[in-house]
């Protein structure tokens, strides 16, 4: 009897403890107002589900935020802005925020742009607004170089990555000949540049440099080329609209040499579009997989905000709304002088690492993820 009890007693203090998580508790509520976070990203277009990651990190980020009292007794309102993958609508875009502003809307920040195109475009405007920006992926290395003082960003700069990756083929995979393609966007050429100086500085040879179109699906005369060039391994920059047709195509052309794709073709489409031909390829990344990093409860709560699996984006999302909120909390301000001189000055505890901030919004200690596709997942080896 007294075992029974116990029991139903348990049961009871379960059954309360559920039902108060769930009403979050009315002493934890928010109650100061909003304050309202823009993730700028493409969330319509070739590039949506890239997006939608992000913002599905940013959302799960703020929820958790909200549930325990806000910032700084604040509710966080995320407020989705689509780039559209296009730099003449991210900059159209910036219209909604500053319509906020001049409403006297409590607007803290943005975090985007997914793509580095439009990152640098929108930037000359959120450049001279009452707002901090930071970005989860976009790495074109003159972002940090154009004394922008409230841009930081929680990813590797292609200079990063351009190192990495080139030691990752010569060292690791024993690469002497080397094809270089990329898209015709900032972050591609940007990054292909970078790397054929680190090739070449690590004694390799670049047999060929290749330019293709941003979301380009066939390669018919990009093939022979590259069977004429005879490279050992092949990189391409550039994103998973394109690395999956240009997998395909080498494959299906009977190039098997090994093949390493940027960060942005970190996403499980790249693996989805390849036509099975994805197996043992690799992928550098900005962030960590969330199998990686993030416990089956973290995975629970994304899919209860998102209704769908976190995606490797989905990482960087939440990691810029961590890093952001807690630069709030260290400053004990919204304003954006404070926030960014704690930016500066922090450290902070994320999903992946503790970040701490350079001068010009560049990490200290940047990293870079290399993955493999096996048994058609993405699984890390370095």
């Amino acid at each position: 009897m007294a075992t029974m009890n116990r029991r139903l007693l348990l049961l009871l203090l379960t059954a309360l403890t559920l039902l108060l998580a769930a009403c979050g508790g009315s002493s934890a509520e928010p109650g100061r107002g909003d304050v309202i976070v823009y993730v700028a990203v493409p969330l319509s277009g070739f590039q949506a589900n890239g997006g939608q990651t992000v913002l599905g990190g940013v959302r799960l980020a703020a929820a958790e935020l909200n549930r325990s009292g806000g910032l700084l007794g604040y509710r966080v309102v995320v407020r989705p802005l689509d780039d559209e993958s296009d730099s003449e609508v991210a900059v159209a875009q910036v219209a909604q925020i500053q319509e906020a502003l001049d409403q006297g809307e409590r607007v803290l920040g943005v975090i985007g742009h997914l793509n580095s195109g439009q990152t640098l475009a929108a930037m000359e405007y959120y450049r001279d607004m009452p707002l901090v920006v930071i970005t989860p992926t976009a790495s074109e290395e003159s972002l940090t170089a154009r004394g922008y003082t409230n841009f930081f960003r929680v990813n590797a700069n292609d200079s990063v990555q351009a190192a990495v990756d080139a030691r990752f083929l010569v060292e690791t995979l024993g690469a002497r000949r080397v094809a270089v393609l990329h898209n015709d966007t900032e972050y591609g050429q940007g990054l292909a540049n970078a790397l054929v100086a680190r090739l070449q500085e690590l004694g390799a040879q670049v047999v060929l440099t290749l330019q293709v179109a941003e979301g380009q699906s066939r390669y018919d005369e990009e093939i022979p080329r590259i069977q004429s060039a005879n490279p050992d391994a092949i990189f391409y920059a550039g994103y998973e609209i394109e690395a999956p047709y240009l997998r395909a195509a080498l494959v299906e052309a009977g190039i098997t040499v090994p093949m390493l794709a940027s960060d942005g073709a970190f996403l499980a489409a790249t693996i989805d579009e390849a036509n099975g031909t994805a197996e043992g390829m690799y992928v550098s990344a900005f962030a960590p997989s969330p199998a990686n990093v993030a416990d089956q409860r973290w995975i629970e709560a994304y899919q209860a905000v998102e209704y769908r699996n976190p995606d490797t984006y989905s990482v960087n999302g939440y990691v810029a709304m961590q890093v952001l909120s807690q630069a709030v909390q260290q400053a004990d301000s919204l304003e954006r002088d404070a926030v960014t001189e704690a930016l500066r000055r922090g450290r902070f505890e994320t999903l992946v690492d503790t970040l701490q901030y350079q001068e010009n919004g560049d990490l200290v200690d940047p990293q870079i993820w290399i993955y493999q596709v096996v048994d058609g997942e993405f699984q890390q080896v370095e």
